[in-house]
Formats: structure tokens, sequence, C-alpha cells
């Protein structure tokens, strides 16, 4: 399947192919995979993500869908690539992964249908939606502070034509161990009835990025960790995750909380109502829940 990836080449930002084991210019200048510095595949003018669309998702926070999917927004500011360092600021400490599909629209879309949406997709990436729980409790569910920080949206390494979304493996590893293992069958809305859904009021434009969401097992991960979320037929992004230069500021707005809502989300959608201690991990805080089983 064709790929396409943008890397750093001589200091500039430059659209490759893979070729085998290299990535080669337009002008015949040639990188090899391992040794690129690698971009985000895309530069979309808007990232939007649908918030529970896996099963496992689903059953892990004991609720039921809505009867059709609700998006949140990331901006294009929380972009990085394959091989970037994800950042947890200084005086937060429960960020978590969430191992995704990135569907890239190819041409402006506006008012198809599901049977159309296809033609208006370029291709397919792989995406970490990673989230802030420490701010889940501010912003009132638009959660921009919680998936729109710096960093929190790596998507790659590159950009995949002529993939077929259908009974596709999902996989995202910690430091080796697979933490989440799903198949795209679990989806309740497939690629071309977001696409659709969205393009009824919104004017989706070249490179525009949809996340199609994460299945079950979403967990918090520490400075040191590395992350790899691998999708069949689209490669594997590794991210690594570090501390950030400078803490939070005091002196304005709402401040990271390890409230029962953020142990509960970062810890699993079961956690506050059976009762348990979230599992401890390095800088976490104790806490347990007050809650009867």
């Amino acid at each position: 399947m064709p790929e396409t990836r943008r890397i750093l080449l001589d200091g500039y930002p430059t659209e490759v192919v893979r070729d085998g084991d290299d990535l080669v210019a337009h002008d015949g200048r040639a990188v090899s995979v391992d040794d690129a510095v690698h971009l985000a595949p895309v530069e979309p003018s808007k990232i939007i993500c649908i918030h529970l669309n896996y099963r496992s998702r689903v059953d892990e926070f004991m609720t039921k869908l809505p009867a059709a999917p609700t998006y949140f927004h990331k901006p294009i500011t929380a972009l990085c690539g394959h091989g970037a360092d994800v950042v947890r600021p200084v005086g937060c400490e429960w960020l978590n992964y969430e191992g995704e599909i990135a569907i890239v629209i190819g041409r402006t879309c506006r008012n198809v249908s599901p049977e159309e949406a296809g033609d208006f997709i370029a291709g397919y990436s792989v995406s970490n939606d990673y989230g802030l729980h420490d701010f889940r409790d501010t912003d009132a569910g638009s959660m921009l502070r919680v998936k729109g920080s710096d960093t929190l949206c790596p998507i790659g390494p590159g950009l995949v034509t002529d993939w077929d979304f259908r009974g596709k493996r999902i996989t995202t590893t910690v430091n080796g161990e697979i933490k989440q293992d799903a198949s795209t069958d679990e989806m309740q809305w497939d690629m071309h009835y977001l696409v659709a859904d969205i393009a009824r009021t919104i004017t989706l434009v070249p490179g525009d990025v949809i996340l199609s969401g994460t299945p079950a097992n979403s967990r918090t991960v520490y400075p040191g960790d590395v992350v790899t979320v691998e999708v069949e037929g689209l490669g594997a992004l590794t991210n690594t995750i570090v501390t950030g230069p400078t803490p939070i500021r005091t002196d304005v707005g709402a401040q990271p909380s390890d409230s029962e809502e953020v142990l509960s989300t970062a810890q699993g959608g079961d956690w506050e109502f059976r009762g348990i201690r979230a599992p401890m991990g390095p800088g976490a805080k104790h806490y347990e829940s007050t809650l009867d089983d």
C-alpha cells in the first residue's frame, strides 16, 4: 500500500515516499526510516475526535452508546510525530494513552452520504489521543485542556492510502507490554459514517483529521515510559513520555486535581463504582474510594 511521510530533511519539512527501509524525497534525496526525524504526516486545519465508539470501551465505562456519535476538538498545536516526546507538565500525574486510527481527508467534503464518504478520504494513519486527566473537572465537557495540551496528538509514522479499515487489529503497548488489543470491527460507527456525520454541517478540507475512537484499557503512563500504537497495515507509532520543563502556573485558571472523576477515568471506567484502590504508579498519590461496593 502506498505510504507518504513528512520528515525534517536537511532541516526542512519534506514529504517523502516510503520505499522499503528508505524514505525518498521527490528530488531523489533519501534517508533510512530509522534515521529520519518524523513530523506528523499531514497538516490539518482541524482535528475532530469521537468520544466513544469501541464496544469494549463502552462496556468498561458501564454505560451505553448515545443514539449518534458525539465529538470534541483537539487544537492543531497538539500535533507531533512518530518518535517525538509527549510532555506531561510538572504538577500533573494522570496522563493516559488512547490508541486510535486517524482518518485523513483528501478533498473538500460537505454534505456527503456514508456511501460517498470514502471518495473524500486521502488515507489513514496511526494516532494516540492522549488525555491529561488532571484537568478532567474543568472545561465543562469540551476537554480542551484534557485533550488539547501541546504534544498530546501524535500521528504517524505515515499516511497510507488504499487501506481497508475492516477487521484490522489495533494494539497499544507500554514498555513492550500490550495494554490495548482490539479489532476495528468493534467500532459502532465506521470511518465512512464518521466523515459523513461531521460533514453534514462542517466543511472538511484536505489534511483534516478525524480520530475514530479507542478500545478499552486506556491507563496512566509516566515519564520514561515508551508507548507504541500499532495498527495492522498502517504501521507503528512510538512516543516517549517526558516531564515538561516548567510547572503549571498557579496564578491563573483551574489547577490539576485528583478528584474521584479524575481517578475513575484515568484508572478505568469502573474504578469509582467498585470501590477499589487506584493502581499505584511512579509519582501517584494515594487515594481510595469511600463508595460502597
